[in-house]
């Protein structure tokens, strides 16, 4: 069967009065829909395993939307894809969750805070107080220096220094200096600054601005921005006059 993320096995049925419920488990990258056989589907449901503690800290073998991984407390350190999460035994977790921990040390520090470096999407980065910051290719990112980690991030703290105009983080409101721009950033979202007789704000202007006057520029591109969670949804329209006398008809011409 297909679930919202992919193909899924399946152990058990909905039975009306019981109350035992069928149990799912994802398909593993490599596996197809067409060609799984009965004992692999069967050690699907093998995970999660729990294996025991390291340091206090229960450690648990599974599989996710993004493919095995070891639990290691609030910690997900995934499983690389060369290694069969059901051969995964307390020893082998362990190597996994060290060589992450060794990843993860901090290779400097910079104000009694430690930076950390890795390689993502968009090329290597170091990670310093919750930023990450790109390393160019001008720097030797597997030789960089105290000297080039104290640039890299002081260079990332003018620019964000420099980004915000107007912040209200508990809003998760702003209003930013952009490319192309000043705009407002809510949320994920990122909005145009809209001016009464149109044209473009000045600095002081935008230095001016209220919470208030940023909000109601968010509603007129976002109507709905601003309503509760909570509120009611809209009851179903009933079905017009017209369409019932329809239906009838319908109904008695069978």
């Amino acid at each position: 069967m297909w679930g919202r993320f992919g193909p899924l096995a399946q152990i058990g049925e909905t039975i009306e009065g019981s109350e035992e419920k069928p149990k799912f488990a994802s398909l593993r990258r490599n596996q197809s829909i067409e060609t799984i056989t009965l004992e692999e589907a069967l050690d699907l449901f093998k995970l999660p395993l729990t294996l025991g503690d390291y340091n206090g800290v229960e450690v648990v073998v599974a599989v996710g939307r993004f493919g095995p991984y070891i639990k290691l407390g609030e910690a997900f350190i995934s499983i690389p894809r060369t290694i069969d999460p059901l051969t995964v035994d307390m020893e082998k977790a362990i190597e996994i969750i060290k060589e992450k921990e060794e990843a993860d040390a901090p290779v400097a520090h910079y104000q009694g805070k430690g930076v950390t470096k890795g390689k993502g999407r968009f090329g290597p980065f170091i990670k310093y107080d919750g930023m990450f910051i790109n390393v160019p290719r001008a720097y030797d990112f597997d030789n960089l220096s105290q000297n080039d980690i104290n640039e890299l991030i002081e260079k990332k703290l003018e620019k964000e220094a420099n980004r915000y105009i107007q912040n209200w983080p508990e809003e998760k409101i702003s209003v930013e200096n952009a490319r192309w721009g000043p705009q407002i950033k809510f949320g994920k979202l990122q909005l145009k600054l809209i001016k009464n007789g149109g044209g473009k704000f000045t600095p002081d202007e935008l230095a001016a601005l209220t919470l208030d006057e940023v909000k109601a520029m968010i509603v007129a591109q976002v109507p709905k921005a601003f309503d509760k969670k909570g509120a009611k949804k809209a009851a179903p329209k009933k079905a017009s006059a017209t369409k019932r006398a329809r239906k009838k008809q319908a109904l008695k011409e069978r």
